[in-house]
This record gives structure tokens, sequence and C-alpha cells, in this order.
């Protein structure tokens, strides 16, 4: 594996419009994500967050600039290389669970595995054990309509585990969740960059959420402008 960090930007745009109607999403940002770090990306709406957080996750693609992902130029991969980056070595966990409502929670957790090509046997054992360790292996039969809100978010944590992700990105974790059942998967958050020293960049617009993380950006217009620690 190579030695560079799991994420470089460097001068990246992202411009949508044009003329009059330019809107400057991201305005030549750097940007550099350590491995096994936490880093919380804050600021109005509108300011990029969201942005950047969708051209790490290659949803997005930079107008200009640079986007390294361990060494390798994102912006020179071809469609399918990009999607085999984000199956491979990217989870993402959405303010909407996202849960496919006819089955069950290790059904949903075994989705992307289906799409990887895993075998059904080792599919469905790697799917009950994600599920054990976001401490849901007794709800593994249970449709997402008889979780509360904490336990299908933490199905989605499961879901975008179960590949063994390089770099978690979660865009809102908590966003439809009230304050006991954020604080529970912010915890869980930090104990799986903890214990698993899984990189993770996460949106949010709650400031006692951001504190768990390593480190915050601080967006606004389109650009970084701040960095400090919790």
């Amino acid at each position: 594996m190579s030695d560079e960090p799991p994420v470089r930007l460097a001068g990246v745009s992202r411009h949508y419009g044009e003329g009059d109607a330019l809107v400057k999403a991201l305005d030549a940002i750097d940007l550099v994500v350590e491995q096994g770090e936490f880093l919380a990306l804050m600021g109005p709406s509108g300011s990029g967050k969201s942005t950047a957080l969708n051209v790490i996750g290659c949803l997005d693609e930079p107008t200009s600039g640079s986007y390294r992902f361990r060494g390798v130029e994102v912006t020179e991969l071809t469609r399918d290389q990009r999607s085999l980056l984000r199956r491979n070595y990217l989870g993402f966990v959405f303010q909407g669970f996202n849960l496919l409502p006819r089955t069950t929670a290790v059904e949903n957790v075994e989705l992307p595995l289906l799409y990887l090509g895993v075998p059904a046997r080792e599919r469905r054992d790697r799917s009950l054990a994600a599920l054990e360790e976001v401490g849901l292996g007794n709800r593994a039969d249970h449709p997402p309509n008889a979780l509360s809100g904490g336990q299908q978010q933490r199905v989605a944590i499961a879901r975008a585990l179960v590949t063994r992700p390089e770099i978690l990105l979660a865009d809102e974790p908590t966003g439809n969740l009230d304050t006991a059942r954020s604080v529970e998967i912010m915890e869980l958050l930090a104990r799986m960059n903890a214990d698993r020293g899984i990189t993770i960049v996460m949106v949010t617009h709650e400031p006692d959420m951001a504190t768990y993380a390593d480190a915050i950006l601080r967006f606004r217009d389109g650009r970084i402008e701040a960095r400090e620690t919790p």
C-alpha cells in the first residue's frame, strides 16, 4: 500500500453553471486526510462541505484541481474505475438511512457484498458479524419498520463497514435522530475509529457531534477558512 495519505485534494474547485449563474461550490481548496483520522466538516448551508465529501466519495467530479487517493490521480480514472474505488475502499452513511423496507436488517447489510460477488455463505457470516459489532446481533431478522431510528442508522453503519472500507464518509449521520440516539451513533463511530483505525470524514451542522472528531474543518463560500481541534 502506498505511503501517501488516503486523500489529498490540491487546488480542487467545483463549479456549477456559468456566467452570471456561476456557483463556486468549492474554490481551489487544499485538503489532506491522514490515515486513521476522524475529520468533521462544518459550515453554513452552501459552504461547500457536502460537495467536498461528494468529491472525496467519487460521487462528484472536480471542475479543476487534483484529487489523489493513495497517490493515484482519481481525476484520470474512468467512470468504471471510480466505481470500483467506491465499492472497494469507501463506505457511506447518510442522514436518510436508505434501507430497503421489505428486507431484513441482515439482508440490507449483505447488499454491497452481493455487488462485490461475495459468495452467499460468506455474505451472511460477514453481515451477521457486522450487525453484532454495532450491537444489533439480536435484530438481524427484523425489517427496518420494526427498528428505531437509531437502530436503523446502526444497520446503515454495519452496511457501510461490511465491505471493510478504508474510509467511512458520513453525511449528517445524526441529522434524523434525537439527542440520545445521536450520542449513541457518535460513540459508535468514535469506537470504530479508535478500535479499527478506520478513517472517518463526517459532515455535520451540530457542534456537539463534531467534538467526537480529531479536527474540525470550517467551510465558508467554497473555501476552508479554519482547522480547529475540538
